[in-house]
């Protein structure tokens, strides 16, 4: 019964051979002398790789477009440039926790593998099921929209491009991005590193000229910083809160743990080079952005960095909107390429459907789940607007964090016979929960809405799939589902992973 579930890579050689015919023999019998590597992910992530793609899918273009919102709930420069620079001890010390669980539990996945450890498979199923049905594709889904608007906008001078011009160059980036996933690894990561020195080329720009209009005596919005300092705790909550989305994806490394060059040594070390980069970059240009704008001005900006740019870099502010586009680009890059890892991971523990975990066989890249991953971002761009619906999904987001940073302080007492390279002091682990807690509450409390509500049904409702088809195993669900993925591995030419010590 097992040997006909799927095919094995020997069965898919062996079907291709004799669809290619008699006169292709010779070739693949010399194809099939060279020694071959096994079917599993490679690692092929070395340390400047991990470090650009945590930089890289951190820094967006948030900052380059819209990071007002810290300085619009903190009232004043000061708390800003604070919050800021808090942000980033807050975001360094989480991804410390993501350390310790990355070279404790060397699988892919991130908090999946993490929550399966500590708490069982039903919570990691419901991280599963709302990460890669919502989280990740949409979020690669606003990232390809920002890249197509600013990518357009240049083409239509004084107006917004076209709603059906912009969706078509997201979906053309999404086919892009994953057809380059799909087809290398290395390629993948050769894009990632490219993208990440863009974006960090420009922040360059932005804080070298910051300084040199510092030096210029333009202080003006740096003296009396205080002044108009928010006394609201709930204000100066809301602006911790809008700041630390800002430094957003500071645990992708940990959903490729398993692609890592020596895992142990990298994957701590690409965190404490990454995310105070990140942290450092974040307050510069802030400071950069307050040398030519007053804080009622940057909050009418529409465009922060643009504006930066006609007022410094004229006549080559054109290069500021160009690399917004490449930091864009980079970014969807990176999510796409973590994204693919957590479906893989999910269908490999039989979370998921099975030939999500298949890899291919000449490209030893996941490509069923990358494609997956890639076909649900296309939905999420046909809606009309998707961004309120994703905020308020993102709450689940901390929930997540939160519970992973708790499986850690439960790992401690209840495995305490694994191994830990990096063992961090429990009281972080333990900030990082109550920082979830209030960062899941504080939007809920300061804005009750329904649509909380819808997304939380939408969570549980994962369970309504759970207990028939990944609990019970039902058999007429194996049934239907053989013949399609013997077709699709066909198709796809992807092989199940081998199985490694």
């Amino acid at each position: 019964m097992h040997q006909q579930t799927e095919m094995d890579e020997g069965s898919i050689r062996r079907r291709k051979e004799s669809q290619n015919g008699s006169s292709c023999g010779k070739t693949s019998l010399t194809k099939d002398k060279k020694p071959e590597k096994a079917t599993v992910l490679q690692k092929d992530v070395g340390l400047f790789s991990g470090i650009c793609l945590i930089v890289g899918t951190m820094i967006g273009s948030g900052i380059f477009i819209s990071p007002k919102a810290v300085l619009l709930y903190s009232g004043a420069v000061g708390p800003c440039l604070l919050i800021w620079a808090a942000c980033g001890v807050l975001a360094t010390l989480g991804a410390l926790c993501y350390a310790e669980l990355g070279t404790t539990i060397t699988k892919s996945g991130g908090e999946y593998s993490y929550l399966t450890e500590a708490f069982g498979p039903l919570p990691a199923y419901l991280y599963s099921w709302t990460t890669v049905m919502v989280l990740k594709p949409s979020a690669f889904a606003i990232i390809t929209l920002s890249f197509a608007e600013y990518a357009a906008t240049p083409f239509y001078s004084g107006c917004a491009p076209p709603l059906v011009v912009t969706k078509c160059l997201s979906a053309a980036a999404i086919f892009l991005i994953v057809s380059v996933n799909c087809l290398s690894v290395k390629l993948a990561n050769y894009i990632q590193n490219f993208f990440t020195l863009a974006k960090l080329f420009i922040i360059l720009v932005i804080v070298v000229a910051g300084m040199v209009m510092l030096a210029r005596g333009n202080t003006e919005n740096l003296s009396n910083t205080f002044d108009g300092t928010s006394s609201s705790i709930g204000g100066i909550g809301l602006a911790f809160y809008n700041g630390l989305w800002a430094y957003d994806g500071w645990n992708q490394l940990n959903f490729i743990t398993e692609e890592l060059k020596d895992p142990s040594r990298n994957l701590p070390l690409a965190i404490l080079i990454g995310i105070p980069l990140v942290s450092v970059c974040y307050v510069f240009v802030n400071v950069a952005y307050f040398t030519v704008m007053t804080a009622t001005e940057l909050l009418l900006s529409p465009a922060v960095a643009l504006t930066f740019g006609d007022r410094v870099l004229y006549p080559l502010s054109w290069i500021v909107p160009l690399f917004v586009v490449f930091s864009t680009f980079g970014s969807a890059n990176g999510s796409c390429f973590t994204a693919g890892r957590l479906a893989y991971v999910a269908g490999r523990e039989g979370h998921m459907i099975k030939i999500l975990s298949y890899i291919s066989l000449k490209r030893y890249s996941p490509a069923p789940a990358l494609i997956f991953n890639g076909i649900l971002a296309i939905f999420y761009i046909i809606p009309a607007d998707i961004n309120t619906l994703i905020n308020y999904f993102s709450f689940a987001q901390w929930v997540f964090y939160g519970l992973t940073a708790l499986a850690l302080i439960v790992m401690r007492f209840t495995r305490k016979e694994l191994h830990r390279p990096v063992k961090v002091p429990i009281v972080i682990p333990g900030l990082i929960v109550l920082v979830s807690c209030y960062l899941v509450l504080a939007p809920i409390i300061d804005k009750p809405a329904l649509e909380y509500l819808y997304c939380t049904i939408f969570i549980f409702s994962g369970l309504l799939l759970y207990y028939p088809f990944v609990h019970r195993k039902v058999n007429w669900a194996r049934k239907l589902m053989r013949p399609i993925t013997m077709h699709l591995q066909l198709l796809m030419e992807v092989v199940p992973p081998e199985k490694t010590e």
